[in-house]
């Protein structure tokens, strides 16, 4: 039953998604437009979810959201997060690989609505561009959101945080706020099948300024996984919590 959930939750979801993109395309005249249709398209994403799989989606630590602009630091286990951010701040500002901008229709909407693109092939280039899209986003008033691991990775598993979140850490006069969240165990990295269950993002305490930066890194990891692992798990699982692997 949960496949055959899944299926019919993918088959709906490449329609909406094919949908909204076509009929959205006016849309793109501007940012704040772009952006409107994003957000009407992931709360489709949401209520899909709900309704076909019975999956919750919440948030915590809303306290610990400055007012003004801030630097959200997140885990990255699946596609689900990246869909769900745009509901949550007015104007995010994603650091994603360049790529993502080509892809035809869907990648429109993400280069109109506040992307700062990098190649992880251009080095210091690629550096200097994260900081200046960075400091004009939170010039802006606006939230800038990055994957410290730059990739999807699973619950318990290690990779090495990448030199752009260190460096936006020491260079941009804005709070960095890890977010945590269990999207792993629920909608998974890459697999068809999703699980019933509460997704939860939590936003933690920001991290303090002024750390050196082994002392960040560990800072910032330890904050996130420990939060994450004490995130639910997916209904009917009874198990004891994974612990952080060392």
């Amino acid at each position: 039953m949960t496949f055959l959930r899944s299926a019919l939750y993918l088959l709906v979801f490449l329609i909406w998604t094919l949908g909204i993109a076509i009929l959205g395309l006016p849309g793109l005249i501007t940012r704040r437009s772009a952006l409107a249709v994003t957000r009407f398209w992931a709360q489709g994403v949401a209520w899909l979810a709900r309704a076909l799989l019975n999956i919750r989606f919440e948030i915590r630590g809303r306290e610990n959201l400055p007012e003004g602009p801030c630097i959200i630091a997140a885990q990255h286990q699946s596609a689900f997060e990246t869909y769900m951010l745009f509901l949550l701040f007015d104007y995010p500002v994603f650091i994603l690989k360049d790529s993502l901008q080509w892809i035809p229709l869907v990648g429109w909407y993400i280069k109109r609505g506040g992307l700062i693109p990098i190649n992880r092939g251009a080095g210091a280039s690629a550096m200097r561009r994260i900081l200046r899209g960075a400091d004009t986003a939170i010039a802006n008033g606006e939230t800038v959101l990055i994957f410290p691991e730059g990739t999807r990775t699973a619950l318990g598993q290690h990779e090495d945080y990448k030199p752009g979140i260190v460096a936006l850490y020491n260079h941009c006069d804005a709070p960095l706020i890890p977010m945590a969240l269990n999207t792993g165990l629920i909608w998974g990295k890459t697999r068809v099948a999703k699980l019933p269950g509460s997704i939860v993002f939590e936003f933690l305490p920001p991290i303090p300024a002024g750390l050196k930066r082994d002392a960040f890194l560990t800072e910032l990891r330890s904050a996130i996984e420990v939060a994450s692992h004490a995130l639910p798990k997916p209904d009917g699982d009874v198990s004891s919590k994974s612990k952080p692997t060392s």
